[in-house]
């Protein structure tokens, strides 16, 4: 590694009591809980002098823990010839605009032809190790269909300080992240807050459920537009999301759990196929077509890693092409009445 490959981390009195690997994935947002899983087993971690290797050793207040990164291994993934969009470049990070149905990293099922493949292409050696051999440079993710910016680090010192803007998300610090999603039906208010718990389904381990215990998870949402369908109701709208919190599906399965499902959603909008028959002949074929959930990364604000002042970086996308076609048609057939835009 460029930067030390030393973390050193000193337990404060309310985390005492707390299990080891809990608080390290608390403390340092740059490695995922399955790296410092991956570490402590290797005896990369000690507290004080003694070498830990069980993730659910209990810390003590005062306690120094030390994490040791080893060299990054070479990327296992293989650059490829795939083409990105950047929207921003310099030695510390890149933003892409990513298109739908490209992976971010490497998984089960998705080997290659992901944008860690396309990225060691365009970045050879430059992009950062901390996160692991699977996902070099990256800081955070976007499902495979959902599209939009999204930034990665080139080097550690970029990956540690950005994944630190992450964690906070936003509260203390410039980082924004704001969605458009298309959802069924409409709201009955101008805006509003979903604050609700997120753990794996009881009933499917890649799919999340709102879940009482589970992590924390809190959306804000705008109604920009409705539209109404043939019966001369609401039946789509257009929300701006923002998050608080950066769990799996949260958008996706907060506006599920609000009854305001994301067109195009075939995993948590199931129930409103049906709904498909409301809309106009324009808006189904665009549907259709559409052959994803209709959620887009428009906005994303971040405090440059490398900048003392702190200036900050605000980059904005507009709506591809399919997500457009979905939105002029609905446009188009909803009655003049019916269309209605936030002030």
């Amino acid at each position: 590694m460029t930067d030390s490959a030393i973390e050193t981390v000193i337990i404060a009195a309310d985390e005492a009591d707390g299990r080891l690997d809990r608080v390290l994935a608390a403390r340092l947002p740059a490695l995922s809980r399955s790296r410092l899983k991956a570490l402590i087993l290797g005896g990369q971690v000690a507290i004080e002098t003694r070498t830990i290797r069980d993730p659910a050793t209990q810390v003590k207040s005062g306690d120094t823990v030390t994490v040791t990164l080893p060299e990054p291994e070479a990327a296992a993934p293989q650059g490829e010839s795939i083409p990105l969009t950047i929207v921003f470049e310099d030695d510390a990070l890149i933003v892409v605009d990513k298109p739908s149905g490209l992976v971010v990293h490497p998984s089960a099922g998705h080997a290659s032809g992901t944008l860690v493949n396309a990225l060691i292409a365009h970045c050879g050696d430059s992009l950062s190790g901390i996160g692991g051999v699977k996902r070099p440079g990256i800081v955070h993710r976007l499902d495979k269909d959902t599209t939009g910016l999204l930034v990665v680090a080139k080097n550690d010192r970029a990956h540690r300080a950005l994944s630190k803007q992450f964690a906070d998300h936003g509260r203390e610090g410039p980082l924004k992240r704001g969605y458009l999603a298309f959802v069924w039906g409409a709201p009955d208010r101008p805006k509003g807050t979903i604050d609700a718990p997120l753990d794996r389904s009881p009933h499917a381990r890649d799919k999340r459920a709102v879940r009482e215990g589970g992590r924390q998870a809190i959306t804000h949402w705008q109604l920009l537009e409705s539209f109404k369908g043939r019966d001369g109701k609401p039946v789509a709208s257009l929300l701006a999301c923002t998050l608080e919190t950066g769990r799996t599906h949260q958008i996706r399965v907060h506006l599920a759990h609000i009854g305001h499902p994301i067109l195009g959603d075939a995993t948590y909008g199931t129930g409103f196929k049906t709904k498909a028959g409301l809309l106009g002949p324009q808006a189904q074929a665009a549907l259709a077509a559409l052959g994803r959930q209709a959620l887009h990364a428009y906005l994303l604000a971040i405090e440059h890693p490398d900048s003392a002042a702190g200036d900050v970086l605000e980059f904005h996308s507009e709506l591809p092409g399919d997500l457009r076609r979905l939105r002029d048609a609905l446009v188009a057939e909803s009655p003049e009445a019916g269309l209605q835009r936030s002030k």
